[in-house]
């Protein structure tokens, strides 16, 4: 199960509708329950499309660098500075993906 991820409107609507679901305690809370059901569905359904959108692209940049390290090493001596230094920019993007996640 991914976490949630709240947009900011979605924060605040939740909000005031826990005050108030708090509010009515004793009374019928069933719209609320299902309003905050339906946000929390939304926010879940966000998070699963942006996990699955994030091992995409981990996945594809380290079959970039899989590929510029044998560029690298299968280039000529005259090619193989342009091939490290596409290696070390492929290398560059994986570490950028790797710290957006965190």
């Amino acid at each position: 199960m991914a976490q949630r991820i709240y947009t900011t409107a979605e924060k605040a609507r939740r909000a005031r509708l826990l005050a108030k679901g708090a509010k009515n305690a004793y009374g019928d809370t069933a719209a609320i329950d299902r309003e905050l059901d339906r946000i929390e569905a939304v926010a879940e359904d966000r998070a699963q499309r942006e996990a699955l959108a994030y091992q995409r692209e981990l996945s594809a940049a380290k079959d970039a660098v899989a590929t510029a390290r044998v560029r690298e090493r299968a280039a000529s001596h005259q090619e193989r500075g342009a091939a490290r230094q596409a290696r070390k920019d492929a290398e560059k993007r994986l570490r950028d993906i790797e710290r957006a996640r965190r």
